[in-house]
């Protein structure tokens, strides 16, 4: 632990952060919202690129999160995720039993202006999310997947999980698509993250339990 945050990895280039849940990965707007993974960052590293979140995990939701230090490494981790070059894996606990040992769920989703932040299905008018899953066990009548995504839509891994042409399964803790309430802890853990580091071409790869295993 270092200036309020669990640091991975730290170089003159990059940090990779194991975030927990409940914690903004970037400020938001109002007072309130300042506290977040990049405002430690820049107190930690007061020198460091004023906007250096490369993507983004929920508040909700724990787990890895790479940083950039400098606007040129920014560029060269942005350009990894939208080659779709960074690897990802999130644990999650679902609300029940899923039927299936794994596959691909392609759904198209969009921002209800109405009810913010929700997302809601739009197959004409969405953004198409595209996640690979797999059934990792079950426990108590709930079931333990993989998600690996492949897009970074919104909400997309929770949205994937719990609606009917997905899983049909939230999971645990959603108060947003499942039965969970305000506050309680969403179980969805970025448990494996690999790039290639942007001075020396190496392939890094990082990994986090699930804190709910």
């Amino acid at each position: 632990m270092s200036g309020g945050l669990r640091v991975v990895h730290l170089d003159g280039w990059c940090a990779v952060i194991d975030k927990p849940g409940g914690l903004l990965s970037v400020p938001g707007r109002g007072p309130d919202k300042q506290d977040s993974v990049v405002s430690r960052l820049r107190s930690l590293l007061p020198w460091c690129l004023a906007q250096p979140a490369v993507h983004r995990l929920d508040m909700a939701t724990s787990g890895l999160m790479v940083l950039a230090l400098t606007a040129p490494v920014h560029r060269h981790l942005s350009a990894q995720f939208a080659r779709r070059q960074v690897a990802k894996e999130y644990v999650a606990l679902l609300d029940g039993r899923v039927d299936g040992e794994g596959g691909e769920i392609r759904l198209a989703f969009r921002l209800d202006p109405d009810d913010r932040p929700r997302q809601v299905y739009d197959p004409e008018g969405g953004k198409e999310g595209v996640t690979r899953w797999q059934r990792i066990g079950e426990r108590h009548g709930r079931t333990l997947v993989r998600f690996e995504p492949r897009t970074g839509r919104t909400h997309q891994l929770r949205l994937h999980a719990a609606h009917p042409l997905g899983l049909g399964c939230p999971i645990v803790g959603d108060s947003l698509y499942g039965h969970g309430c305000p506050g309680d802890r969403l179980l969805l853990h970025s448990a494996a993250l690999q790039f290639m580091h942007p001075a020396t071409g190496e392939r890094l790869a990082f990994a986090s339990p699930p804190p709910f295993l």
